[in-house]
This record gives structure tokens, C-alpha cells and sequence, in this order.
């Protein structure tokens, strides 16, 4: 499905807007004792994603209306059609509730098999970043966005790679793909800004070999790709979305400011579910 740049930028400002609008509603749970339960997989689901999602969901819906929402906490079993959100209505909610401020707001639109708009929003750091045909990122000021900056990924640096690790999990996989690399420096962050840090040329690389869902990396990827960089599954190939049969589920990736060095890694080659292949469901016709 073609949607020209022009049309793919202003629903990229759209995003950034009810991410900014959602990150307020986050904003009022964080650093209090927000109720959560935990889920059949051990991660928790507070009060604050579930009214994060729900004032997403009819925001997409009042906006774009027609178009499925694949959404973490209320529809994550729905199949996708031939255009359809992923939302990540609080990425890091172990952090958020711990009171750390690097939690994200997550919303991707894809065509196919790729996202082709996307904002990703830092409430707890007033920052929000979108990408359309372009990558910006802006400033938040009491819930809104200032002007919007555009964004680049950065040269390799003299001094080594700056690789961002997860402050909550890590693996002998990812420190072996690392280890192939000239790495100068780690840092520690949370969430899906890792990729947006890329971005926007404040790090160089992100590898995550253990699980994460399509709504976590769909909206970075985009911003990423768009500001220039790349995120790639092992042997090179692009992330695709809309995986069903495999209940979203991600594979092995690597987030990689400069392209070049996508060459040097290796990452494990792994499917999701155990399996070495699977059947796409059929997809429904929506219009944007």
C-alpha cells in the first residue's frame, strides 16, 4: 500500500500528539503506587497501561477510523490487515514503577510488513520523537509538543561504538555480537528510546537477543531507519511486523546507527516460536 510522504508526515505529527497526550496520562501514575497484577509471563500491567491504551486506542480511532489497533495490554490476539497500528501504551513498566523516567509511549502504523509512520514519546524526559517520510524529534512542554527538530544518525565515532545495553536485561548472546564489534563505551537505558538515543546520534548500536514484541521495536525501527540508520534479524535481513502465527513475537535484532557495520554481527538464528517457518493469516483492506 502506497501512502505519499506528505500524508505519511502529517500522520506522524498526529502520532506524536497522542503519544504526548498519553505520556501525560503516565505522567500522573509515576513515582506512586500505581496498582498492577502480573501477567502469565511474569510481566506486570499497571492501571497507568491500561488507561494509556484505552485513550490511544479511541484517539486512533476518532483519527483514522476502520484501521485495526494491535495494542500490548487489550488486543494483542487480533490479526493485522494490510494496514494496522502496533501500540505500546507504557514500554518499561517494571522501570515506571520502580520511579525510573525512562518509559516510553510507543505508536507505529504499518503497510504490510513494515511501519511507514511513528512516534515514540520520552514523557519523564520531555522528549518525543516522530518519522514519517522525515525524522524529528521535539521537545514536550507541559504535555505539548515545541517546534520539531530534524534528526540524523551520527558517524562512527574515533573513539568506538557507543552501545546501549538494557538496564534490566542482558544475555551471553548479545555480549558475544558486541564482542565482534569495537566497542568504546556501554550505556544503560530503558525501554524503546534506546533506539531513538540512536536516532538522534547520542549512541551507535542496541542488540537484543532475547524476546520483545513487535509494539516494542515497530515505532523505533521506523524513527531509526528513517533518521538514517537501521534495526536487522540475523544474516542481515530487515524486521518485518504483522507476525500473527508467532503472536508477535520478535526474533534477534540489532539497532544500528551506521548500516556498514551490520556486516560484522552475528546474530542468533532463532525463530520466535521454536519453528522454522510460518503461515501469514490474510489480511483485510483499510484505508488512511
Amino acid at each position: 500500500m502506497s501512502i505519499d510522504a506528505p500524508t505519511r508526515d502529517r500522520i506522524a505529527a498526529t502520532l506524536m500528539e497522542i503519544a504526548c497526550r498519553a505520556g501525560e496520562i503516565l505522567k500522573k501514575h509515576h513515582g506512586g503506587d500505581c496498582p498492577h497484577v502480573l501477567k502469565p509471563d511474569g510481566s506486570p500491567a499497571s492501571q497507568a497501561d491500561s488507561e494509556s491504551e484505552a485513550f490511544i486506542i479511541a484517539e486512533l480511532g476518532r483519527q483514522w477510523p476502520g484501521i485495526p489497533v494491535i495494542a500490548e495490554e487489550s488486543s494483542y490476539d487480533q490479526p493485522p490487515a494490510a494496514l494496522f497500528f502496533l501500540v505500546d501504551p507504557l514500554d518499561g513498566t517494571r522501570d515506571f514503577l520502580a520511579g525510573n523516567p525512562e518509559y516510553s509511549v510507543n505508536i507505529g502504523l504499518i503497510a504490510g510488513d513494515r511501519p511507514i509512520a511513528a512516534a515514540l514519546a520520552a514523557p519523564g524526559l520531555g522528549r518525543v520523537w516522530g518519522a514519517g517520510a522525515q525524522a524529528f524529534e521535539a521537545a514536550i512542554v507541559s504535555g505539548r509538543l515545541e517546534a520539531k527538530t530534524p534528526i540524523a544518525v551520527r558517524p562512527i565515532p574515533a573513539k568506538g561504538l557507543v552501545a546501549l545495553m538494557s538496564s534490566r536485561h542482558g544475555d551471553v548472546e548479545t555480549d558475544a555480537c558486541l564482542g565482534a564489534l569495537r566497542v568504546g563505551a556501554l550505556r544503560s537505558a530503558a525501554s524503546a528510546l534506546k533506539f531513538c538515543l540512536i536516532a538522534s546520534g547520542e549512541a551507535d548500536i542496541y542488540v537484543r537477543c532475547g524476546p520483545t514484541m513487535e509494539w516494542d521495536t515497530a515505532a523505533g525501527d521506523h524513527i531509526l531507519t528513517v533518521a538514517g540508520g537501521c534495526v536487522v534479524a540475523p544474516a542481515g535481513r530487515p524486521m518485518t511486523y504483522g507476525h500473527y502465527t508467532r503472536n508477535y513475537r520478535n526474533g534477534p535484532f540489532a539497532a544500528l546507527g551506521d548500516p556498514s557495520y551490520a556486516a560484522n554481527l552475528a546474530l542468533p538464528e532463532r525463530s520466535p516460536t521454536g519453528r522454522s517457518s510460518e503461515r501469514r493469516q490474510p489480511s483485510g483492506e483499510s484505508r488512511i
